[in-house]
């Protein structure tokens, strides 16, 4: 599992570190790491034009003193002060005395330093940085050329906890962050404004209750998936019932059973208009007409893909004491007080426009705080909430938000959500709880998505058909 921690448990931990340790042990650790990733980036180091852009908090030290290491290797090292005054004492120290130039933002030299750099450190602002780039920052940044960017702990102008973008910020081709992963390097927008992250071990002893976001790795997924036993029969492993499809989108039905069939359960029952469409494509479902409560036992229901505005199906549905999926139309009929009075558990499944809509706000407000919505709508309705969407977050009332790790671009498609909510919705059925269920069939779904697309466009169906090959490979690893 990899873990994120919020900056007032990362600052707990180092000053516990800072209390039993000599002084400046932290930095020297973080720059070591910091230095050696510099390095393994650039390939050769002797020789190399390396531009730190210097802040006045503690990262703007662990870019000196790192800078001083690459310059004792031979590295052409210039460091640009935002703040002279109070640029870290002994990293400026050690930077000259490994031979590095120092030069003030506003000297006429700084930009060309920037442009002809090979590699840009940015350690302009920590993880305790609010807001975007002041406009000195911002046009040093806006000069880079050619160079790659490496950013130090955070990229400068992203939220640490949120990764919420106000202004402008510095695009890192890595970010080298210490102790802990942040929540804002793994959660959009910030996430794409990091690269790729790599985690330096300093040291820190953070506690598990302190999590703030978690990502399940193959060996999570792996100890999740259902089973059969010897014994299982159909009805042990779980039936499912989807509650989806229309006259005007029969379609969404049988995508959704698409994801259900593959989701783990025993056996799928679909209620609903599209009936023939569905055993059509997939004779062994067991079809019904409805009304839901009328359908058969079935373990977990997942409702309301292309289901237009049937909300009387939809309220049989949410009636029933077994756990709920409620996706697109669903999430427009239900009701905050409807899904809060429910006895059983209920996973929802919006995209930033759903979750828009159920919270009163833009969809820009969600897409640009997409952990605080999340959490939001998931104190607000009381039940587990999958916000889908470029990093798509899974969270419920309490225990750590989970970020969802795979993924591809080719999964913005008609009809993948559908999918999805019938294999999440199969999961339920097989008894996984609402948060693992999102949390397994979102893995499952995106693992699937890049499958599929090799790099070249995809559809819905082809997503299903490679959620078997990728169960496979996860159970395998």
């Amino acid at each position: 599992m990899r873990t994120a921690y919020g900056v007032e448990s990362v600052r707990a931990g180092e000053r516990e570190i800072m209390a039993r340790g000599p002084e400046g042990v932290l930095m020297q650790r973080a720059a070591a790491g910091l230095a050696a990733e510099c390095a393994q980036l650039l390939g050769k180091v002797y020789g190399a034009r390396v531009t730190l852009l210097v802040g006045s908090g503690d990262n703007g030290g662990d870019a000196l003193y790192a800078g001083a290491r690459l310059a004792r290797r031979g590295a052409g090292v210039s460091a640009v002060l935002l703040d002279p005054g109070r640029a870290h004492a002994g990293g400026l120290a050690a930077l000259r005395g490994a031979g590095g130039t120092v030069v003030g933002a506003e000297d006429g030299r700084a930009e060309g330093l920037v442009r002809g750099a090979r590699l840009v450190v940015d350690g302009i602002v920590g993880i305790g940085g609010r807001g975007g780039l002041r406009e000195r920052a911002a046009a040093l940044v806006a000069a880079v050329r050619d160079a790659r960017v490496v950013a130090v702990d955070v990229p400068s102008g992203v939220d640490a906890d949120t990764g919420e973008v106000r202004g402008e910020a510095v695009r890192a081709d890595v970010t080298v962050t210490f102790g802990a992963y942040k929540p804002g390097l793994l959660v959009d927008p910030g996430r794409e404004y990091a690269g790729a992250v790599r985690l330096v071990d300093i040291g820190l002893e953070l506690a598990a209750d302190d999590v703030e976001l978690e990502a399940l790795q193959f060996a999570d997924v792996a100890r999740l998936l259902p089973e059969p036993s010897g014994e299982s029969d159909k009805y042990r492993r779980g039936v499912v019932g989807i509650v989806a499809g229309s006259a005007r989108y029969p379609g969404a039905a049988v995508l959704a059973v698409a994801g259900a069939l593959r989701g783990g359960a025993g056996a799928v029952r679909y209620v609903g208009p599209a009936a023939d469409a569905v055993i059509a494509r997939f004779p062994e479902v067991l079809v019904s007409a409805g009304p839901p409560s009328k359908a058969g036992r079935v373990q977990a229901w997942a409702v309301g893909p292309g289901l237009g505005d049937d909300e009387e199906r939809l309220r049989e549905v949410l009636a029933a004491d077994v756990p709920v999926l409620i996706d697109a139309d669903g999430l427009r009929l239900a009701g905050e007080r409807a899904v809060r009075e429910r006895g059983a558990p209920t996973l929802l499944t919006p995209h930033a426009g759903e979750a828009a809509a159920l919270l009163g706000v833009a969809r820009e407000e969600v897409e640009a705080g997409r952990l605080s919505a999340v959490r939001e709508l998931a104190r607000r309705y009381g039940a587990t909430v999958l916000l889908k969407g470029s990093t798509t977050l899974i969270a419920s009332d309490t225990g750590a938000v989970r970020v969802n790790p795979t993924g591809t671009p080719w999964l913005a498609t008609a009809g993948s959500g559908d999918v999805l909510s019938g294999l999440a919705g199969s999961l339920l059925a097989a008894g996984l709880d609402a948060r693992d269920a999102g949390s397994v069939g979102a893995y499952l779904h995106g693992l699937a998505g890049r499958h599929a697309a090799d790099g070249a466009p995809v559809g819905a169906q082809d997503v299903a058909e490679a959620i078997p090959a990728v169960w496979r490979e996860v159970r395998k690893a």
